[in-house]
């Protein structure tokens, strides 16, 4: 009889996730290893994530579809645990293809994704009108209520697209209870079930060969012995249990979705690298903590660092380092290496500066680790350590020793104020401007 064993020698099963609130770069850690494994997989959210990949010059966006599609003789598997839009796929799939990528030949769909359908997006739309200035800044792509129906059981999945007269009952049974709440709550017209059934079942035609059990799937990968990455979404404090709550995402960010989003036991993995920005940003609502508004050096972390989203094109708020959130996110992920991403766009700041606690402006108790709600951070104030910058520039330089030593300085603080090793260091966007101190999968 044939067994799984519960450990790798080669360490070669990878979780890669955001260790912030998104936008720290996964895309090119995830493009950057994935020529050394056999699969990457994409374990929760929808396409209101973004990657994007600069490979030699050239950018490629991506929001559903795992950053490993790129690279030939590699599956690309969109687990359970993400909520798939046939209209985004579709989109993608065929953007890619227009400008020769073989997406699929290389790309693998979970039977049992809940689908995101226009009525999705109309009621996030309707919520966010509804709640005005206390709206939660979500992308009205309809995120939240596919995971509501998820968990409320009355999702219509991937796999029933292959049975065209069973996703008609789900789809009847989903939208009459939607089109209630769209038009006698929200005062909104209600959508078609016919026009939405027949344009979904249109778009599957273009990728419902591709539909499997991936859980199935990556067990042969494992049996095998071969390496996986499993790529993470959005960033650890959008956490819909660990997050920032309520200005959170409607899935769970944190490493502990992989196994629950993939079909791919805990037990199997080996690594979980934390992408980390050299500073912090955050789009939309919620508590950023060390954020610099209005202030020169904020407005050179958004100039420099190109802070727009990948998905929505909304600018980032930016903010100091914050190292209270941090530690919390090494704990909450058992991250056990951390790659640093846009060390650049600190050049030419004289002074840096990274938060280590929180003081409360009652008290003045000091923090070192966040609150778990959101309005409990408006008692909170940053409390920071100064470090010297340094002059000239580290853009695309690809060895540690050519670093300055404050840039040195810099990175071994957050190392040691963490107790996780910084083994990849990012000096610019392009897979090649990356500084690998070392190599997760090296033997």
């Amino acid at each position: 009889m044939t067994s799984l064993s519960l450990k790798n020698q080669n360490q070669n099963h990878i979780v890669v996730l955001g260790s912030q609130w998104g936008d720290e770069g996964k895309g090119k850690v995830v493009d950057l290893l994935a020529n050394q494994v056999k699969a990457v997989v994409r374990y929760q959210g929808g396409h209101n994530a973004g990657h994007t990949l600069v490979i030699q010059g050239e950018v490629t966006k991506l929001h559903l579809i795992p950053s490993g599609i790129l690279h030939a003789g590699i599956t690309s598997i969109i687990g359970n645990g993400v909520v798939l839009s046939p209209e985004a796929l579709c989109s993608e799939i065929n953007r890619l293809e227009s400008v020769g990528v073989p997406v699929r030949e290389r790309l693998i769909i979970s039977d049992a994704c809940p689908l995101i359908l226009s009525i999705h997006a109309a009621l996030d739309q309707a919520r966010e009108i509804k709640l005005g200035a206390k709206k939660l800044g979500t992308t009205g792509r309809g995120i939240g209520p596919a995971y509501e129906d998820k968990v409320a059981r009355r999702a219509v999945r991937t796999g029933d697209l292959l049975y065209p007269k069973r996703f008609l009952e789900k789809l009847e049974i989903l939208m009459d209870y939607h089109n209630f709440v769209l038009t006698q709550y929200f005062k909104q017209p209600a959508l078609s079930i016919q026009e939405i059934y027949q344009k979904t079942l249109e778009q599957a035609e273009l990728f419902k060969f591709l539909i499997k059990d991936t859980s199935s799937e990556l067990q042969k990968i494992k049996q095998a012995n071969q390496p996986i990455i499993f790529e993470g979404a959005q960033g650890t404090f959008l956490d819909i249990d660990h997050g920032t709550y309520p200005y959170v995402t409607s899935s769970n960010t944190t490493a502990g979705a992989v196994a629950s989003g993939s079909g791919f036991g805990p037990l199997y993995l080996d690594q979980v690298i934390g992408v980390t920005k050299a500073y912090t940003t955050r789009v939309g609502s919620g508590p950023l903590p060390t954020e610099l508004l209005d202030t020169p050096v904020g407005k050179h972390l958004s100039a420099k660092g190109n802070e727009f989203g990948t998905t929505t094109g909304r600018p980032r708020r930016c903010g100091w380092l914050d190292l209270v959130s941090l530690r919390r996110s090494v704990f909450l992920n058992s991250i056990s290496s951390i790659c640093l991403t846009k060390l650049d766009v600190l050049d030419g700041l004289e002074e840096l500066k990274i938060c280590v606690s929180y003081l409360s402006k009652q008290n003045n108790q000091r923090h070192e680790l966040p609150p778990s709600d959101a309005e409990d951070y408006l008692d909170l104030v940053p409390e920071y350590i100064s470090m010297p910058g340094w002059k000239g520039s580290i853009y695309g330089l690809t060895h540690y020793e050519d670093l300055p030593i404050e840039a040195k300085n810099y990175i071994q603080k957050i190392s040691s104020e963490l107790n996780v090793s910084i083994d990849i260091i990012s000096t610019g966007p392009d897979r090649e401007q990356t500084i690998m101190v070392k190599h997760p999968l090296s033997k």
